[in-house]
């Protein structure tokens, strides 16, 4: 789920960064964004909504919604779609609005 080709832009490649999503291996590329990694790797449900539980994406990409709040290095409320990914991180939905373990 990653543009590769464009007509006008071009794409150089970029180191590869590995991190982990609820447990199991992902790669990404360097200067991705948590939420820009994971949707290259097709997880396009980021969390839930609090009351019916339906499923959230990645939406305002600036930081202002709570669509991509995940628990990241055991840190819950982490905005994924501003936060650069970084090698070895531990990424995992969390449960409602987010609680320290």
């Amino acid at each position: 789920m990653r543009i590769e080709q464009h007509p006008i832009l071009d794409f150089p490649e970029r180191k590869p960064i590995a991190f982990t999503f609820e447990g199991g291996p992902m790669l990404g590329r360097e200067g991705d964004t948590i939420a820009a990694a994971l949707h290259a790797n097709g997880i396009s449900a980021l969390s839930e909504s609090s009351e019916l539980h339906r499923p959230r994406g990645f939406y305002c990409a600036i930081g202002n919604c709570s669509s991509c709040h995940m628990v990241v290095d055991g840190i819950p409320n982490v905005k994924t779609c501003i936060t650069p990914l970084r090698e070895g991180m531990a990424v995992t939905r969390q449960a409602g609005k987010g609680a320290y373990r």
